[in-house]
């Protein structure tokens, strides 16, 4: 945030009781952080994860993405939480509270290795959607997404928060629309869906897609991402300075003007919104997979699963779908994009210039495509990378929102903080399951 007076809201000030403002905005207004956040749920990473799922084990993961969609609430809710009650982002907070500078950095190169990992799904993914719509080569695919998302970025730095929204949330739209409407077309088996819901392996491939699925569906850099979107979209009108050490005098909702208890319920709101959308769209491509592509051979790759759709179902639902990953590389890169600089700025309290960052961000993606690697494999294995990064930005987020002495009269209550502690364990566990079973060749 820019710096001014040297005077900062203060985290820790107890809750107003003040509401029924007649300047305070409606509640339809403060929502759109989480809808932002949400699309890094629909990237091409959660498509190839749950069309691979579907296509090679039919309704037998359904589980994984209802239960994944579950615990993200809860962890978007709390991100979202404390980017509005502090004011500032988790990778800000930890940035702060981290004392020892090397571990600070060893933080930052994880959290930038999930960022990269992030940026090689979503780059990929536009780059296969230009290719399967317009017969563009791989490589200048992944050019054209990301010179498209440093336009997007554009938006965001010089309009501000609020036209960005509108671009992503239209691009969302899209998305939904894409990915849902193979499933009007072709139901899938109600029994297979019920079928679905009961937690289950069938060897190491299917947990290895499972944590591929919840590395796509609870990503670690929306976790960072959504605590900074809360925190810019709700700046103060009048700047205050947020660096470490600045003397802490007035209640940030005192600059806002607009009480933080109707902010957090208008981000419950939010938060519940982003997340059946991105839930029921997630389900919506693996249901789709399970009716009407399993045991189809080929369709395990989205080339595959394209040419499957054309043939079954039409050219409309196989060009919507097309239109679908391209509108979900478009839209979740900028929001990655946005991640990764958030991370750098809040950890190691440097700036880079947006282009320079972006440009070699770009590199690893379109150097897996230069070299001809399978796009669906690199998809999958990258939210496998991602689904390792989780605990490290879950567990933060858990401890710091249960501290008084962080969000003061806004902290975690106890069960929330226990909800917390479970699907970080459940998430720690499934990697360590992971890791063993594919070590031992189990």
């Amino acid at each position: 945030m820019p710096k001014d007076s040297g005077i900062i809201a203060d985290p820790t000030a107890r809750p107003s009781r003040r509401e029924g403002v007649s300047t305070v905005p409606r509640v339809a207004w403060l929502i759109g952080p989480a809808l932002v956040a949400g699309v890094a749920y629909l990237d091409p990473g959660n498509v190839a994860s749950n069309m691979t799922a579907g296509a090679r084990y039919g309704y037998l993961l359904v589980w994984v993405v209802v239960l994944g969609n579950v615990m993200a609430w809860l962890i978007q809710y709390l991100s979202a939480k404390l980017g509005i009650v502090t004011g500032r982002s988790l990778p800000e907070t930890l940035g702060i509270r981290m004392r020892n500078r090397w571990g600070r950095r060893a933080y930052w190169l994880q959290a930038e290795l999930v960022a990269m990992a992030t940026d090689i799904a979503e780059v990929i993914g536009g780059a296969v959607a230009l290719n399967l719509l317009f017969g563009v080569p791989l490589l200048w695919g992944g050019v054209i997404t990301g010179t498209v998302s440093i336009a997007l970025l554009l938006i965001q730095s010089r309009r501000g928060a609020r036209p960005f929204e509108f671009v992503v949330i239209g691009l969302l739209a899209i998305i939904a629309i894409g990915f849902s409407f193979g499933v009007f077309v072709a139901p899938p088996d109600p029994a297979g869906v019920v079928g679905g819901l009961v937690p289950r392996f069938e060897g190491t491939d299917s947990v290895l897609l499972a944590a591929s699925i919840l590395g796509a569906t609870i990503m670690p850099h929306a976790i960072y991402a959504h605590s900074a979107l809360a925190r810019d979209r709700f700046a103060p009108p009048r700047s205050h300075d947020s660096s470490p050490g600045a003397r802490i005098e007035i209640p940030l909702e005192e600059l806002r003007g607009i009480p933080t208890r109707r902010l957090l319920r208008a981000t419950k709101w939010d938060v519940t919104i982003a997340m059946l959308i991105a839930g029921t769209v997630n389900l919506c491509i693996l249901l789709l997979a399970a009716a009407n592509l399993a045991g189809v051979p080929g369709t395990d790759s989205l080339e595959g699963a394209h040419a499957a759709l054309a043939a079954g179902l039409g050219p409309l639902v196989a060009t919507l779908f097309a239109v679908g990953l391209l509108a979900s590389g478009l839209a979740s890169t900028s929001v990655g994009a946005y991640a990764g600089a958030e991370i750098m700025h809040g950890l190691l309290h440097i700036r880079v210039p947006l282009l320079a960052r972006r440009l070699v961000t770009l590199i690893p993606a379109l150097a897996i495509l230069a070299i001809g690697f399978d796009p669906t494999v690199a998809l999958v294995l990258s939210q496998v990378v991602l689904s390792f990064g989780i605990p490290f930005a879950l567990i933060p987020l858990v401890a710091l929102t249960a501290k008084a002495d962080v969000l003061g009269g806004y902290r975690n209550r106890v069960w929330t903080t226990v909800a917390g502690v479970a699907a970080s364990v459940f998430l720690i566990a499934l990697n360590a399951i992971l890791l063993w079973l594919v070590l031992t060749g189990a």
